[in-house]
């Protein structure tokens, strides 16, 4: 259960999810929290750099996955309803929504990343479930927009470790919802979701399309709607919003 999983912390490490994977691949498969005050060398999605300075939090956590590859579609949404419970927790006054396909922002700022790994190691599956919250700096460089909880209106008394507590439960919560009723963790996810019913552009660089993002699909890909009414599954990439300009817009 990752409720009562051991949690081994660093005071710096090159990645946690590297941690994670170096320990699977010698066989231990968890369950297992593997947390750090800071990284030497953090990555978000499509190998990108995470600045990792102390004071926010780094964790993985290291599952086995007896459902294999499959099962693990169903993780990003689990684990970004996890960490929003979390940051609502501590901010229940702020519009905490979800970019699709893992990410956790707050007025478009980014709060959070998430980065799902799996693996095989003698014929038995694993996650890495990789979690970057931003607690008390918003470091910049990242090319988008941050924020911190600090900035959004936590206590100046929150740590790192304080978030880590309430994680542990929160995501053993929402990962057997997950398993039990993926149709119920999709449904929370869209009443968080960034930009449901607006126009987005979505999939992966140098096959963006533009549509209307109007929901999730079964396995959580991205429903596009397209101007003539015909739908596209998109199910790797990113999303961004449109500035939809409308024909009676006052002008300037």
């Amino acid at each position: 259960m990752i409720t009562s999983a051991p949690v081994i912390w660093f005071d710096q490490i090159d990645s946690t999810n590297e941690e994670a994977r170096r320990r699977a691949t010698q066989g231990q498969s968890g369950p297992l929290w593997i947390v750090a005050r800071s990284q030497s060398g953090g990555r978000g999605r499509l190998g990108r750099h995470w600045a990792s300075p102390e004071g926010n939090l780094f964790a993985t956590a290291l599952l086995p996955a007896p459902g294999g590859v499959q099962a693990a579609l169903r993780v990003p949404f689990a684990t970004a309803l996890a960490v929003s419970d979390v940051c609502l927790g501590v901010l229940p006054d702020q519009d905490v929504r979800l970019k699709w396909p893992n990410d956790i922002r707050v007025r478009g700022a980014k709060l959070c990343g998430i980065l799902v790994e799996a693996g095989q190691t003698n014929g038995a599956y694993w996650l890495a479930i990789g979690i970057g919250l931003n607690v008390r700096s918003a470091p910049e460089g990242t090319g988008q927009t941050v924020t911190c909880l600090l900035q959004e209106g936590a206590g100046p008394e929150l740590q790192a470790e304080d978030l880590m507590e309430a994680l542990r439960p929160a995501l053993a919560s929402r990962l057997k919802q997950a398993q039990l009723d993926f149709a119920s963790t999709r449904q929370d996810w869209l009443g968080r979701a960034e930009g449901l019913g607006e126009l987005v552009e979505a999939g992966p660089g140098g096959h963006r399309r533009q549509g209307r993002f109007v929901g999730l699909a079964e396995d959580g890909g991205l429903r596009l709607e397209h101007p003539d009414g015909q739908e596209e599954i998109i199910r790797a990439g990113e999303v961004e919003l449109i500035k939809e300009v409308r024909a009676d817009a006052p002008g300037h």
